[in-house]
């Protein structure tokens, strides 16, 4: 049952073009940005996603980061996890994330991750290489992530998150 749900959201993502995201050109380089930039971002966060429930929490800057963990839930069980970081590195920004399945297992090589240079900033959003932050309001905000590409066209899901009280 998880798999069809997973599957369905997937289907609906694809259909969906991509308008929020963009794609780091190689050769290119990230801009100039610290962690100020990103410090919206603190906080619980709640939404919808892939039929169930996602949630992400994210830590204020501390030793040159900004971690966050995130939780995926279907029928209340975890489907997946990730952890990940905003880093300061040189005088930019780097987002990497690692998966793992509801038991804490890996999908990624021991020393992998996966990683979102820093393409732009604007008021209110973070551009990442695939992966897209949106300040809707205080309590509000958006999540673009490319999922795949289909006839040329490149596929991305939209995560809408409410912050959580505390």
């Amino acid at each position: 049952m998880k798999q069809y749900l997973l599957l369905s959201c997937m289907a609906i993502a694809f259909s969906c073009k991509a308008q929020n995201t963009l794609s780091f050109t190689e050769g290119a380089s990230s801009p100039k940005a610290d962690l100020s930039a990103a410090e919206w971002i603190v906080g619980h966060w709640q939404g919808a996603a892939f039929g169930g429930l996602a949630e992400e929490i994210w830590s204020p800057p501390l030793g040159g980061s900004m971690m966050f963990v995130f939780k995926h839930v279907v029928d209340n069980k975890v489907n997946f996890y990730e952890i990940g970081h905003i880093q300061q590195v040189g005088e930019t920004l780097l987002m990497q994330l690692k998966h793992f399945h509801g038991n804490l297992k890996g999908w990624e090589e021991k020393d992998e991750t996966i990683d979102f240079k820093l393409i732009k900033i604007e008021e209110g959003k973070l551009y990442f290489d695939g992966l897209t932050f949106e300040r809707v309001s205080e309590t509000a905000m958006n999540v673009y992530v490319v999922v795949g590409e289909e006839n040329g066209s490149t596929q991305e899901m939209k995560f809408s998150y409410q912050k959580v009280k505390s």
